[in-house]
């Protein structure tokens, strides 16, 4: 029996693993809720232009506007996934909570979202259900609503969370990854799926936030300043610090130093982060997912962070500005 999947989150990355699943699948069985791309993607489908699936392609999913309408939709039947695609910040009600209706004892629900410390508001909401923890490398920009333009690269990381979940949900992480190779993605199903995490923290802590609070690409801030490649290089190797004070001593100086290779032989402008594009939006950013945690974490383990305090709390004012903003216009 084909299995029946939601995805709560079309955007950019949504919207490519819901191609990718709609191949796997039949589209009937897979539901997307969309929110400010609702009215083009319910009449018209997603289109994905990318240079790994090919250009102009088009699928059309069942497309709902809340949980809710996707359990009636269903008309009763469960759900074998539940894939999270929208971005790890806070709401009311909680992403957990809005994801009730749809979780039956038999679901599956996978973390495709940045950060570290994000499964445990999920294990504590669904404690008997696998929880799949994912790193994605994706780079997929939504252009125009339903619109999606992905290049490069395709490739999600998938673990249990914990790591040491029981072996039935192991299994899960590995039906998973077999859906999606039959759509035609990448997976690879790890172990410990924390050391991908703090892998990709350690760049994102660094340029999301300061492409942010600098309005500039990578290769922009680096050119900025002569003091700017030092600020960089600090919040990695602070980072670093903390991941190896939590078990991982592979996130090193070492990656630091390749990190730091890469971006500056990038040409300029650079790369545009998603917080950057997120600041210039005026939309709320991912400031506790990226930022936060590591902090909390980095003090529970007596690791010093001076540089991480610092750009925590410029982030979050600015964050904190949007807010007001956007409920200032009602």
């Amino acid at each position: 029996m084909s299995p029946r999947i939601l995805i709560f989150g079309t955007g950019s990355i949504g919207a490519v693993y819901t191609y990718v699943l709609c191949r796997a699948t039949k589209p009937v069985n897979v539901f997307t809720v969309c929110r400010s791309n609702y009215d083009v993607v319910s009449k018209q489908g997603l289109t994905l232009n990318s240079t790994i699936f090919g250009q102009n392609l088009n699928v059309r999913p069942q497309v709902v506007r809340t949980v809710d309408e996707a359990v009636a939709a269903s008309e009763g039947k469960p759900f074998d996934y539940v894939i999270v695609t929208a971005k790890a910040i806070a709401s009311t009600p909680s992403i957990p909570d809005q994801l009730r209706p749809a979780v039956s004892e038999s679901t599956t629900i996978a973390l495709i979202q940045n950060g570290i410390g994000i499964e445990d508001i999920y294990r504590s909401a669904f404690p008997s259900n696998p929880i799949l923890s994912c790193v994605v490398y994706l780079p997929a920009t939504q252009v125009r609503p339903g619109t999606v333009e992905h290049r490069e690269v395709e490739l999600l990381h998938i673990g249990t969370y914990p790591s040491t979940a029981p072996s039935a949900h192991k299994d899960s992480a590995d039906k998973l990854a077999a859906l999606l190779h039959a759509g035609g993605a990448s997976a690879e199903v790890h172990d410990d799926i924390q050391q991908s995490r703090w892998s990709k923290l350690l760049v994102n802590a660094a340029w999301n936030p300061i492409c942010a609070l600098s309005r500039s690409r990578d290769m922009q801030f680096l050119q900025s300043s002569p003091y700017a490649l030092d600020l960089v290089k600090g919040v990695m190797l602070e980072i670093a610090a903390v991941a190896q004070a939590s078990g991982y001593p592979s996130i090193s100086s070492e990656v630091v130093d390749f990190q730091i290779s890469r971006a500056t032989a990038r040409p300029l402008p650079g790369v545009e982060p998603s917080m950057l594009a997120d600041a210039a939006a005026g939309r709320n950013m991912e400031v506790d997912a990226i930022v936060g945690n590591p902090l909390r974490i980095a003090e529970a383990k007596g690791v010093d962070t001076p540089l991480l305090k610092t750009v925590y709390a410029l982030l979050s004012g600015l964050d904190g500005s949007f807010t007001r903003a956007r409920q200032s216009r009602g």
